[in-house]
This record gives structure tokens, sequence and C-alpha cells, in this order.
């Protein structure tokens, strides 16, 4: 599949949406997630509009609302942003209790679409591999970073994957499901 111009013009104006953001707790720039998550989303077989949809998955939730969903809206069609609302957890600021948030979402994946759950699969993959890599090198600290800490985010990735395989399984999936799994080995003090 090529990617059109429209994928061309997702890339800088994702870029400059998170132009100041960091990943938690590092300097590295918040947009290697996005590209991280737009490449998995290619790599299992997503269209152009999920593609971009995985460049923008974060931008309402941490870039401006409801006011950056209709830019989105208007520069890259209702399908995009159709994909980007339902990837999003809130965008009330500040933003509601972490667990009650969290616990809607999971509920919410179990039954969105098909491109929902692909980008949003993708973003907790990313996010995981993230997370396990940065747990191998600095341990427990590596908690710190979320507000949801140690408990509640094994809780949270663990049901995500039982909310994705409500739906089958998927070799996106089955990858989310060992990377959560050997985080939940490391965490339970099992050789690293």
């Amino acid at each position: 599949m090529a990617l059109s111009a429209r994928f061309e013009a997702a890339l800088p104006f994702a870029a400059g949406l998170h132009r100041d953001q960091v990943r938690k707790g590092t300097n590295t720039p918040y947009v290697s997630h996005l590209l991280g998550v737009a490449a998995i989303v290619l790599e299992h077989g997503g269209n152009e509009d999920e593609a971009i949809a995985a460049l923008l998955h974060d931008a309402v939730e941490d870039q401006g609302g409801a006011s950056t969903l209709r830019a989105i809206h208007d520069r890259f069609g209702g399908a995009v942003a159709a994909i980007v609302a339902g990837c999003t957890d809130t965008d009330l600021v500040p933003k509601p209790p972490w667990r009650p948030r969290k616990e809607a979402y999971v509920a919410h994946v179990a039954s969105a679409s098909p491109s929902v759950r692909l980008v949003s699969a993708a973003d907790k993959l990313h996010n995981a591999r993230t997370i396990l890599a940065d747990y191998r090198r600095h341990g427990d600290a590596v908690w710190e970073r979320f507000s949801g800490g140690k408990e509640g985010s094994l809780w949270y990735y663990r049901a995500l994957v039982d909310a994705f395989r409500a739906h089958g399984r998927t070799p996106l999936l089955d990858e989310l499901d060992r990377v959560v799994s050997e985080i939940e080995r490391l965490a339970a003090g099992g050789p690293s």
C-alpha cells in the first residue's frame, strides 16, 4: 500500500502538536512514540486512515481537547477523527481520577471498532515495550512515572489484553500479551 500526501501532511502536524512533549520520565521526544505506533499499525495491515490516526492518537488527550479533534476532522476527515476520538480516554482538564478513567477505557475498547482496537493495541504495545526496556534498566523506579503505580499499571495492561482478546487472537495481540507477561514476570521478582 502506498501512502498519500494525507499521511505526509499528518507527520508535521503531529510533530508540531507534540513539539514540546517528552515521554514520561525521559528526555525522549514524544514524536518517537507516535512514529512507533504508526509503524506498528502499518506492520499489522492498517490502512492510511488508521496510520494517520496512530500519529494523532494522543493529540486530543494531550494537546487541546475538542478543538484539536475538530482540527483533525477538518484536515484528515471523519474516519481519522473517529479513530482518534475512540483512542482518547479523556479530553477534560484536569483529567478525571486515574482508575475510573482507565476502567472506562478498558470497557470502551472491548466494544470499539476494529480500527480503534488496532490503533489502541498498537499504542499499548509500543508503551509496553518501552516499559519493559525501562524496567530492565531502572527496576521498580519505572513505576514512579505512572499515576497508577506498579499495581495499577500491571492491572491496566492485563485488562487491556483481555479486552482486546474478546475479539480473537491476532499476531499484534499475541505480542502485546507476551510483552505484558514479561513485565508481570519481572515485576513479580522473576529473573531478568
